[in-house]
């Protein structure tokens, strides 16, 4: 059985709680590849398979919840993103959205960078094997051993975050001899058409240094006199899940404003600049993302535009993808444990997971898609809230679904695009056991990442 997109036209409106309309899609059987990793389908049986492997037969193996991580999908969404750049521009690869030392050796094999914000990170990256002037490393607030660390290891930038962090990674660098490659991160007081929390440009929030007031010039002015940094250039990020360009474009306007101020001040052209991440992934059918060429195509050429307006040479351009290439890789595969009908409401379908396993739903009012994967049916839809088993009313999964009426105790799920944030923020909520991550390729699966034990919960309680 093959794939297929929802039609886009509903067949009858149904009235949620929140005065918000749904529709079902025509065949609730279908799997939107907008959605999807490339390889999930479903085989003969009506099982949805990835990479070659059937869900009961991954079930069986890892148990459930779990992350399944189409690796071949991972790897075309990484080369896609270097290939639309090409070799006058770098990919960054965001680690905050999934990593783990496998991910690491594919992006190294794929010819991306990567950039890390925490020691951990770095640790995860260096002991993978990956080059260390290959990672970049941000943080609004790097500790003393984190900066040492990087240094000692030879990073190859340390993005700036903040007038104290100029001061400490000069000296820390001065003292180990060293001179380090640095950028500034400024804020350019866009704001982004995103949720609150992961807007991260205007300039009432902790990260960057604000262009108002002249503070990201002082900056500048600061690093260029201590010998133990080597500034170049200027990291601006205006948040995540954006969809809309012309937030980008009036943020390389801004940038491209202050590399000629440093030029006319300093005599000086910073060679780089970097724009961030945020480019937005199908949750839904719904959502609808550019391509990588597309953006890639779009950001050359709105910076090319601004420099040439400055008479500046284009600097070479810095790119950090992180949701964009792992999100829509992975599906979290649930067993479903009651099915609780309320008349005239919804039917509550409770998981062997949760807010644990995906916290975006409770923190960001994230939406997704969910599909029956056991099976097929041709039972009529239900309006369902797929919810988890821990003690909050606000533990959901996906807020408003629909799924066959016969869905039963027993039956498996999957909720698709949920390979960036949801391992990286999961935790041990009630005592919960982190999900394993399984990557699957060519008829194959793996464990990339183990499943929590109670062991692992009771080792660290040392009292």
């Amino acid at each position: 059985m093959s794939r297929s997109a929802h039609p886009a036209g509903p067949r009858h409106a149904d009235v949620l709680p929140e005065g918000h309309y749904a529709a079902p899609p025509v065949d609730l059987n279908a799997l939107d590849p907008k959605v999807w990793a490339q390889t999930v389908d479903r085989d003969a049986d009506g099982v949805v398979t990835v990479g070659g492997v059937d869900v009961n037969a991954l079930a069986a193996q890892v148990g459930t919840p779990a992350y399944v991580l189409d690796e071949e999908d991972f790897r075309a969404r990484a080369r896609a993103w270097r290939t639309a750049f090409g070799h006058d521009a770098d990919v960054f690869y965001a680690g905050k959205a999934f990593l783990s030392r496998a991910v690491v050796r594919w992006l190294d094999e794929e010819g991306l960078n990567l950039d890390v914000c925490s020691g951990g990170e770095l640790a995860t990256a260096l002991s993978a094997g990956l080059a260390a002037d290959r990672i970049a490393f941000h943080g609004n607030n790097k500790t003393p051993a984190e900066i040492r660390r990087a240094v000692e290891a030879g990073v190859g930038r340390i993005v700036l975050d903040s007038f104290q962090e100029i001061v400490r990674v000069a000296h820390l660098a001065r003292e180990l001899g060293r001179r380090q490659r640095v950028q500034i991160r400024v804020t350019v007081g866009v704001e982004a058409h995103t949720h609150e929390f992961i807007a991260t440009a205007h300039e009432d929030q902790k990260f960057g240094i604000p262009l108002a007031d002249g503070q990201a010039a002082e900056a500048v002015r600061r690093a260029l006199q201590l010998d133990s940094l080597e500034l170049i250039g200027i990291h601006s990020h205006i948040g995540s899940q954006i969809f809309d360009m012309s937030g980008f474009e009036v943020a390389a306007h801004r940038v491209v404003g202050l590399l000629k101020d440093v030029r006319d001040e300093h005599g000086v052209e910073l060679p780089e600049i970097d724009l961030g991440g945020g480019l937005g992934i199908a949750y839904t059918s719904g959502d609808d993302p550019r391509e990588p060429h597309e953006i890639a195509k779009a950001l050359t050429e709105i910076v090319t535009r601004e420099c040439e307006s400055a008479k500046l040479r284009t600097p070479r351009i810095s790119v950090e993808p992180g949701r964009a290439i792992v999100g829509p890789t992975t599906f979290t595969l649930y067993e479903v444990g009651t099915v609780k009908a309320l008349e005239g409401l919804r039917t509550y379908v409770s998981v062997d997971g949760g807010m644990s396993d995906n916290i975006r739903t409770a923190l960001y009012d994230a939406e997704y898609s969910v599909a029956l994967a056991s099976r097929t049916s041709d039972a009529e839809p239900m309006l369902v809230r797929v919810v988890g088993k821990h003690c909050e009313s606000g533990d959901i999964v996906v807020k408003d679904a629909f799924l066959p009426a016969d869905l039963a105790p027993g039956d498996l799920i999957a909720v698709p695009a949920t390979g960036a944030y949801c391992r990286s923020m999961a935790s041990n909520y009630n005592h919960a056991l982190r999900p394993p991550v399984v990557a699957v390729r060519d008829g194959e699966a793996r464990v990339i990442v183990r499943r929590e034990s109670e062991e692992d919960l009771l080792r660290l309680d040392v009292g």
